[in-house]
């Protein structure tokens, strides 16, 4: 496709360039929730809402929201969103790329004088990463109805909570909950977004239908066995806590291999004391096991722990897990899924449906309403990354399907 052909793609482009401007260094992008820069984003992506014919507006938890009315009053919403937040040295798109594009929706509507039944809201969630508290989804959780209060305690790294952030950003942190909308005020959820992953590359596809997003447990795993010297211990009296460690974390990819939308990661260790001469007398690491469904996913984690058990009493380490993170998959609506499939074969672009491994603002709209999702290509499924990329013709198949997926949406259906 020739670049003349990009009618979408080159403004979409051009505008997530413009967003990545705003960043906290000049050598890397990050723009983290609270801060100037998150600040300068809003201002921007609200002067693109008001220019689409949107009126915006900035809502208790900090999030930018910009309305376009349908021709029935007081009608659920169909809400478009993804987050402008980003993890630190972050790539262009991850997010971002959602918010543009559906903004890019809402122009072309009202451009050509359309209106839906129902009104539009496009939103820019705020701290979808928790690269600055550790708290995740903030934005999406308020409107939700789900935003816990306790994470207003949450503090960065200079010690600053974030109840202090938001008095600071010109904000009343006792009113994040003014935020929530009910499941009345919705019609139904949509986010487009990279898909951060592989998947579609391999099957040379631009687009694709996100089932589900994966539930999520993960613990940290701590082995205690016993310190030695490495050359007077025989290899059969050893209580290696590093060699239990490593026959677990081969356990942890035989058991999560060839289990379709199954994936199990441990993605730190370390070992103590730590010296070239001395037996690991302990070992502690992470265990992040993800899943399309809570069935699947549970039965691994009971197996994988089980199997941790046993290797531990056989080589004499003493085991301690840590919980530390337990989310269920969030199911994206069968009725929207056949909707982007429609939408993608009326705009000549094939298609599949898969799991989204990663976390999205949709899990926590999930509590209140049906929610969908479009991804689209990226280049070696990189993000969360400078090299993050996408194709200009992909970003112009995403727009088209998102555009038709938008037209002919029908709350009352």
């Amino acid at each position: 496709m020739a670049d003349s052909a990009h009618i979408w793609a080159n403004d979409i482009l051009a505008r997530c360039d413009e967003l990545a401007s705003l960043s906290e260094s000049p050598s890397e992008l990050t723009r983290t929730f609270l801060t100037l820069e998150h600040a300068r984003a809003n201002e921007l992506v609200a002067g693109w809402m008001v220019a689409a014919g949107m009126t915006p507006q900035l809502d208790g938890a900090g999030n930018i929201v910009g309305r376009y009315d349908g021709t029935v009053p007081d009608a659920p919403a169909l809400m478009l969103a993804s987050h402008l937040d980003t993890v630190r040295n972050a790539g262009k798109y991850d997010g971002m790329l959602g918010v543009v594009t559906a903004i890019a929706c809402i122009d072309r509507l009202n451009r050509d004088g359309l209106r839906l039944t129902c009104p539009i809201e496009v939103i820019g969630f705020v701290n979808e990463e928790g690269t600055r508290f550790g708290a995740t989804l903030t934005g999406s959780r308020a409107v939700a109805g789900t935003f816990n209060i306790a994470d207003l305690e949450a503090r960065d790294a200079s010690g600053v909570t974030m109840r202090d952030a938001y008095t600071a950003f010109g904000l009343d942190p006792d009113k994040v909950a003014s935020a929530a909308h009910t499941d009345k005020d919705i019609a139904a959820y949509m986010e487009l977004h990279i898909e951060q992953g592989p998947v579609l590359e391999r099957e040379n596809l631009a687009v694709g239908i996100v089932t589900a997003i994966s539930g999520a447990t993960r613990m940290r795993v701590e082995l205690l066995g016993l310190a030695g010297h490495a050359g007077t211990v025989p290899m059969g009296q050893r209580r290696d806590a590093l060699a239990g460690a490593a026959e677990i974390i081969a356990y942890v990819e035989k058991r999560c291999s060839g289990t379709p939308g199954l994936v199990g990661t441990v993605g730190w260790i370390e070992a103590s004391p730590g010296a070239v001469n001395v037996v690991p007398g302990g070992c502690a690491f992470s265990l992040d096991i993800r899943a399309e469904t809570d069935r699947v996913r549970t039965a691994a984690v009971e197996n994988i722990t089980a199997e941790i058990a046993q290797i531990c009493a056989r080589r004499g380490l003493a085991l301690t897990f840590v919980p530390l993170h337990d989310a269920p998959s969030s199911l994206c609506s069968e009725n929207l899924m056949l909707e982007l499939e429609n939408a993608c074969a009326h705009e000549g672009f094939p298609t599949m449906r898969l799991p989204s491994g990663a976390g999205h603002d949709a899990m926590a709209l999930a509590a209140i309403c049906e929610i969908g999702m479009l991804f689209i290509r990226c280049t070696k499924g990189i993000s969360h990354n400078p090299a993050e990329a996408v194709l200009a013709e992909d970003v112009e198949a995403g727009a088209r399907v998102l555009y038709h997926f938008i037209r002919e949406f029908n709350y009352a259906r």
